[in-house]
């Protein structure tokens, strides 16, 4: 009982600091004009969606970690093809991201994001759900770490490519992850299912 309490407590928490920081990711990415910051504030909602859906799991059967684990994935795929479409219309439309900005949002995204790491941290060998939402939680510090080192080659360089190849990167992380979550949820699902 002392567990799932534990493990609902970290997931409200994680949910909070995704559900805030995707706000303040999308808002400051728009401003900004960079497609690694709407990557990575997409990213934050996909990782909202996924600590909503394990916190529902908490407490339920295999089954039902498996789908929350399962949809979780897919949403998390979605978004991540959502976002490579975003980067091919900026490089055929054109962009100017603003490299301050960008890292300034980094910054405070990666913060966000290692604060995630360690709460989630002693929770990653649980059920699958939880092992999600680790695997979301260290793909988004890689990120972060994408999205300061393009705003800092956008400075130097006064180009737009590090911010779209970024972006292209990210949303590549944010499939892989998705992928890697089906793939554990089909897993626990035929465990499951066994006699």
């Amino acid at each position: 009982m002392e567990d799932k309490r534990m493990e609902r407590n970290t997931l409200i928490a994680l949910l909070s600091i995704n559900g805030f920081m995707f706000l303040l990711e999308l808002a400051l990415g728009l401003i900004a004009q960079s497609t690694g910051l709407l990557a990575d504030s997409l990213d934050m909602l996909a990782d909202a969606f996924v600590y909503g859906l394990s916190l529902y799991a908490v407490g339920k059967a295999v089954a039902k970690k498996a789908t929350a684990a399962r949809v979780s994935g897919y949403l998390q795929i979605l978004l991540g093809v959502g976002v490579l479409f975003e980067v091919l219309r900026r490089l055929a439309f054109g962009s100017e991201p603003q490299s301050t900005l960008i890292i300034g949002v980094g910054i405070v995204a990666l913060l966000a994001n290692v604060a995630c790491v360690a709460l989630i941290s002693k929770h990653r060998g649980g059920g699958v759900h939880m092992r999600a939402s680790w695997i979301f939680s260290v793909n988004d510090v890689l990120a972060n770490l994408g999205v300061i080192l393009s705003g800092c080659l956008v400075a130097i360089t006064g180009s737009r490519y590090p911010d779209l190849l970024i972006g292209m990167i990210i949303s590549a992380l944010v499939v892989r992850g998705g992928i890697q979550i089906v793939r554990e949820a089909r897993e626990a699902e035929k465990s499951y299912q066994k006699p």
